[in-house]
């Protein structure tokens, strides 16, 4: 079993939070999965006709934010639960 995440700093100690690179990616990917959620929620043709270019690019917008943001929380899960990097240091030389 691998140590938590939290406790991946030398001797014990937790580590510096402010270090830290996820969480601003992981707060833009939530925000982007939200927006292009919502986007694709508002523009459904079969609530609406309206002009096959518009709907298109609606559609084809909303994909884009889905598929962006899928990425960086998905970068950001792999970054936290991936394998421990080795840092000078840590003892496993």
């Amino acid at each position: 079993m691998t140590d938590a995440y939290e406790e991946h700093g030398s001797g014990g100690e937790t580590a510096d939070p402010a270090a830290d690179p996820t969480p601003l990616p992981a707060a833009a990917g939530l925000f982007l999965l939200a927006v292009g959620g919502w986007l694709l929620n508002i523009t459904r043709p079969w609530h609406k006709p309206g002009h096959p270019v518009i709907l298109g690019l609606g559609w084809a917008v909303a994909l884009a934010l889905l598929l962006w943001g899928t990425v960086l929380v998905a970068r950001c899960v792999r970054t936290v639960h991936g394998p421990r990097q080795p840092t000078y240091g840590d003892g496993n030389d």
